[in-house]
């Protein structure tokens, strides 16, 4: 704030009703001096102009007196006067004129020197301090940085042979340089020091790997032997590029050490030192055993793949996510040419359970299916980008999806307890501690609560609030007669939202115990007969008595009713004997069931011989079939079926014998029957029955042991 001569500043008391009789009276910085104080009034008036940069603020005090006694009417009053700053004062160079160097040849952007300068009025307080440097004179050779004035060549292959000196002038403009700001002004004289203009070409592709040679130079010596040795050098080193000597050939290999992309810089440009690693000390003075050249790099462009924009995506999605939602976005370029269009798809080899999709056009992730924590935190995919002007060029990168926990699982007993209460137990006494277990993981940790029925007349539950809960009895006085066993239904809840509860159930056993404690039997007792049974309970089983005997009575009935239907009924249907029988074999040992003698030799078979265990049902009368005198067909049949039955596990563990003893009528082979068989026992080969295992070991003996030949 400017306070000129003539404007007020106006103090008014309380006390001062307008008649005159109130006198104002200043002290303090500056009163009477460059302050003065309307004693009616109370306006105060600056004497002269105000400057901030001499003395920003002044401190006065104002008093209220009565005119005709100078008593005071009030309290001195203590107030400041602050002089806001205005911009008067222009920035201002420490120095005419700066004198500074640079290189020749120099890069783009090489700092040459910083200038600066300074504004006395307040930085605090609006923009009148707030300085920007710009070049008047010198371009395009130079260029200022507009904050805090740093020179740099801006012009690049600057040569001295063909300028030397440059003249630079530099502005510094305070409101931020706009319109209406002071300014001020300083001259900066630059030189161009000579360097070596030895200067070498290098053309490589952006493809080219780390640590690959793109190039090399070879400065001359006409020394011989260690003499002309030498060693090359980058001044002030690089950061994209290093040299290193060849020792076997004296030169200098260009290497990468940072990769190359044409996209953002395509040329580079260096100086590099040579110098002999020997120096002779007769010859050093006076002389230089150095040089310099200058390189220059040329990248070139090769079709690359595409970029994305991270490496690797870390995306969060919540559990129980409806099937379509959105999971996240990828995004790729091809750094050839942003307009290049991408395609987008995800390795199905990294998700096999197909659970998410792509948009091969913007790269939206979406589900496929629901999510569920529980059954896997992290789902780790691939997601593949293709141009599509050349599939060829692909680029992968890993997206993993971290699956956030919603509350949808109810907690449970945190295992299967064995509980039991004593018959002795007193009321209040401790029978079992409970915990719990939830599969969810809130973000503030696990909180259950457990209950059990208010009404419960036998147990009570003590929440502990660290998740477990104790099971007190609420009465004494347990009887296994009464009850030996208490289904308690425990229902747990958990804190979070939504808030899930479950019911569980504690199987309580009631135990006979020692004065201890200590459990001895669970087993519930056997409740002795009362004196007498009741009517109704004498009559109930007296009833259930008749119920079985007129059911075993009835059953009995139907079985003698029973007629069984005869096998064959045709009479004109005539074969062998069939025989049926209704008790189950001894197998092997089992000779007095039947008469072997007849499978020894079917021609000593009886008609009328019968079985000694039962007596058989004779269907038909017996008749003599025509003998056949080759039974292969017989014994074929008969192997397979013993093969069945042997590997088969649900057969019975009986012997079975069956007769099939009629090949049809009209038959050339007339009957296959080996019992009524013409043929002796002679013209049979029983060899084959010691193959056919332990089951027949018996038979085989019985067969083999009376063959004629092996009589003889």
């Amino acid at each position: 704030l400017d306070i000129q001569r003539k404007t007020p500043l106006s103090l008014h008391s309380n006390m001062d009703r307008g008649d005159g009789n109130v006198k104002y009276v200043l002290t303090g910085d500056g009163a009477g001096s460059l302050f003065l104080i309307d004693e009616k009034s109370g306006d105060i008036h600056a004497t002269k102009r105000l400057d901030r940069e001499e003395k920003a603020m002044y401190s006065l005090n104002a008093k209220v007196l009565d005119r005709r006694t100078n008593l005071e009417l009030e309290p001195d009053t203590e107030f400041n006067i602050k002089i806001h700053d205005i911009n008067d004062n222009e920035p201002k160079f420490a120095k005419e004129t700066y004198f500074a160097s640079v290189p020749e040849m120099s890069e783009v952007g090489t700092s040459v020197a910083t200038v600066t300068a300074n504004d006395a009025d307040d930085e605090t307080y609006g923009n009148s301090a707030k300085l920007v440097y710009s070049i008047l004179q010198g371009q395009p050779y130079f260029s200022v940085d507009s904050e805090n004035g740093t020179i740099k060549t801006a012009l690049p292959g600057m040569d001295r042979e063909v300028k030397e000196n440059y003249q630079v002038v530099i502005q510094a403009k305070d409101m931020a340089g706009q319109m209406g700001g002071l300014s001020g002004t300083t001259t900066v004289s630059i030189t161009l020091s000579d360097v070596n203009d030895n200067s070498f070409r290098v053309t490589t592709v952006e493809s080219t790997e780390i640590g690959g040679a793109i190039g090399r130079i070879k400065a001359d010596d006409p020394d011989v032997g260690r003499n002309a040795e030498m060693e090359y050098s980058i001044v002030g080193g690089h950061d994209t590029f290093n040299i290193i000597t060849d020792q076997t050939t004296q030169e200098g290999v260009i290497i990468i050490k940072k990769a190359l992309d044409y996209e953002s810089k395509r040329d580079y440009e260096f100086r590099v030192e040579v110098k002999n690693t020997y120096l002779d000390a007769r010859f050093i003075h006076g002389l230089q055993f150095k040089d310099y050249a200058t390189v220059k790099v040329t990248v070139e462009d090769v079709d690359e793949p595409p970029v994305f924009t991270r490496n690797p995506y870390i995306i969060e999605v919540h559990e129980d996510t409806a099937a379509g939602s959105f999971v996240g976005v990828v995004s790729a370029r091809d750094p050839d040419a942003d307009t290049k269009p991408v395609k987008y798809s995800i390795d199905r080899h990294t998700d096999l359970e197909r659970l998410f999709n792509i948009d091969s056009v913007n790269g939206t992730i979406t589900t496929l299916k629901a999510l569920d924590r529980e059954m896997s935190k992290w789902h780790n995919i691939s997601v593949v980008a293709t141009e599509i002007n050349n599939p060829r060029q692909t680029t992968r990168v890993p997206v993993f999806i971290k699956v956030l926990d919603v509350n949808d699982n109810a907690p449970e007993f945190a295992m299967s307890y064995d509980t039991f209460v004593c018959e002795n137990v007193k009321a209040g006494q401790l029978i079992q501690t409970i915990s719990a277990v939830d599969t969810d993981e809130p973000l503030v940790g696990h909180k259950f609560v457990f209950s059990i029925s208010a009404t419960n007349p036998n147990f009570t539950i003590a929440d502990r609030e660290d998740n477990t809960a104790n099971i007190l009895t609420r009465r004494g006085g347990f009887s296994r007669r009464e009850m030996s066993m208490y289904f308690l239904p425990v229902v747990i809840s958990d804190n979070d939202y939504p808030i899930q509860s479950s019911t569980s159930t504690l199987i309580v056993r009631v135990c006979a115990c020692d004065s201890r404690g200590n459990m001895q039997t669970c087993n519930p007792e056997v409740l002795p007969f009362s004196d007498g049974l009741t009517t109704g309970a004498l009559v109930a089983i007296l009833l259930c008595v008749v119920i079985l005997l007129m059911i075993v009575v009835l059953f009995a009935a139907l079985r003698r009713q029973r007629k069984k239907e005869p096998l064959i009924i045709s009479k004109e249907d005539v074969r062998d004997n069939v025989v049926s029988y209704n008790d189950e074999g001894g197998g092997e040992e089992d000779t007095q069931a039947f008469d072997i003698g007849t499978l020894r030799n079917p021609e000593v078979m009886d008609a009328n011989k019968l079985r000694r265990d039962i007596i058989p049902e004779m269907l038909f009368p017996f008749r003599r079939t025509s003998p056949i005198k080759d039974n292969a067909d017989v014994r074929d049949f008969i192997s397979g079926r013993l093969q069945e039955n042997d590997v088969d596990p649900t057969a019975p563990p009986y012997d079975s014998l069956a007769t099939y003893a009629y090949e049809g009528s009209g038959s050339l082979a007339e009957s296959l029957s080996s019992l009524e068989s013409g043929a002796t026992e002679g013209d049979h080969d029983y060899d084959y029955l010691s193959s056919w295992g332990p089951p027949f070991k018996k038979l085989a003996e019985m067969y083999i042991g009376k063959s004629p030949d092996r009589e003889a």
